[in-house]
């Protein structure tokens, strides 16, 4: 059952410690609970051609997150680099919602999801049909439509609620705002499944870490480019 989920339970008891201590990773950790519910009941009822699968790689993807993060609390400097950015920013008051938002959704889908794809892939890659791979990569894309469904709540439920300026250009934009959101992720995820299959592929472990390498370093630049983006006294 969806509430006795381990991983989500942990998350809200997070969200909750973190809200009362006015800790921004609340912010991320948020948006990314809604996901993981909905994303649990989507698997539950069925809405993928594995649904197992698609459980297995939810948890540890999600392992990817809490092992960034209990580094982080024990000895920073053994976090991801682009985790180390996500949650160094969170301690500064001077950020944006929206940049705490995004440094965490960056770090999670452009580092962690394409290590967790080809983890997930890797054991079984070989013995795939084509049709089977296919259905994997389908599978990857239905999760678009899963995080689409959600944007809006997060929107409403999560980023409003720290920044209530939001809530006037979320009434402006209308639909517009939400549709950007969910086609940006999806261009990311697009590049994810790119980046994990050819990971997989790779028959040499020092090529793989190279481009391991580099796909934390490309997402890094991405999140000190959102840190740059705005850089206005009053933040939100």
């Amino acid at each position: 059952m969806l509430n006795d989920d381990p991983v989500h339970q942990r998350m809200l008891a997070l969200i909750q410690e973190w809200e009362q201590a006015q800790d921004r990773r609340s912010i991320f950790l948020s948006c990314y609970a809604m996901m993981t519910e909905n994303m649990l009941a989507a698997i539950q009822s069925g809405e993928f051609h594995d649904p197992a699968w698609v459980d297995a790689l939810l948890h540890h993807f999600a392992g990817y997150y809490f092992t960034a993060l209990d580094a982080y609390e024990s000895q920073p400097a053994d976090s991801p680099q682009v985790w180390q950015l996500a949650f160094d920013a969170a301690r500064q008051p001077r950020t944006y919602v929206l940049q705490n938002l995004l440094l965490g959704i960056n770090a999670h889908i452009n580092y962690d999801l394409v290590l967790a794809v080809s983890d997930q892939l890797r054991p079984e890659w070989d013995a795939l049909s084509p049709e089977q791979r296919q259905q994997r990569y389908q599978d990857h894309r239905r999760v678009n439509e899963v995080i689409a469904q959600t944007v809006d709540a997060v929107q409403d439920q999560v980023v409003e609620r720290y920044s209530k300026d939001l809530e006037i250009i979320d009434v402006l934009l209308g639909p517009l705002d939400e549709w950007v959101a969910s086609a940006m992720i999806s261009e990311w995820r697009e590049n994810v499944w790119e980046h994990a299959v050819r990971m997989v592929e790779l028959q040499d472990d020092a090529e793989r870490e190279q481009l391991r390498q580099a796909v934390e370093i490309k997402a890094h630049r991405f999140g000190e480019h959102i840190l740059l983006r705005v850089d206005h006294e009053d933040a939100g």
